[in-house]
């Protein structure tokens, strides 16, 4: 970064904005641009990767609050996977280390709306599945994960990620994260309303929609 005289965060955001994306390599070097979708529009790679797949992230939890939120977030999806020429690889986490705590998050129901025949799945090894369909939110072949323990598992708890919930102060809301377990466990809820929030299984009395 060079010197400048104005050392304000506004500087320096303005200048890292210039910096970045499409001005960081040439055509011909061997480089990785690492950039947002926003930044994207216009451009094309011959390889592309999308990464952070997941509900709450993209579509983001705040599109679900907002009135034409998830179109827009729809509408952002189409841009970044144009932006491929050749190749296109899409990644989702199972699971995230966040503030120290391990939450299991399910994959964004974008994937569901691609086509299943222009799609050639990647399973990790520790996924016997040949399909990512159990992870992915409403899938109808298997229930998405759940938890209650250090990891997901069937029999762990009567919640899971994706379900919908009510509660007596908050209203409907989605279960989008998990953390702990017994008497510590608590969940993550996406709120029509009152935004994300996160729950003591113990006190918060959630019921089943």
């Amino acid at each position: 970064m060079h010197e400048n005289e104005d050392d304000s965060l506004t500087s320096f955001l303005t200048h890292a904005s210039l910096e970045a994306g499409e001005h960081q390599a040439g055509d011909q070097d061997d480089a990785l641009h690492l950039m947002t979708v926003h930044s994207a529009k216009g451009l094309e790679f011959h390889t592309v990767f999308i990464t952070g797949l997941e509900e709450g992230l993209f579509p983001h939890q705040n599109s679900q609050r907002e009135d034409g939120g998830l179109d827009e977030e729809r509408r952002l999806m189409y841009v970044a996977i144009t932006r491929a020429r050749r190749r296109l690889y899409l990644s989702f986490a199972q699971s995230r280390m966040l503030h120290g705590q391990v939450n299991y998050g399910m994959a964004s129901s974008f994937l569901r709306e691609l086509p299943e025949g222009l799609l050639h799945w990647l399973t990790p090894r520790f996924v016997a599945r040949k399909s990512f369909d159990s992870f992915l939110p409403d899938a109808a072949s298997a229930p998405a994960p759940s938890f209650g323990g250090s990891a997901p598992s069937a029999h762990s708890s009567p919640w899971r990620i994706g379900q919908r919930v009510f509660h007596q102060k908050f209203g409907e809301g989605t279960i989008i994260g998990a953390k702990g377990s017994g008497a510590d466990a608590s969940v993550q809820v996406n709120f029509k309303h009152a935004g994300s929030k996160w729950l003591a299984l113990e006190y918060a009395k959630l019921t089943a929609v």
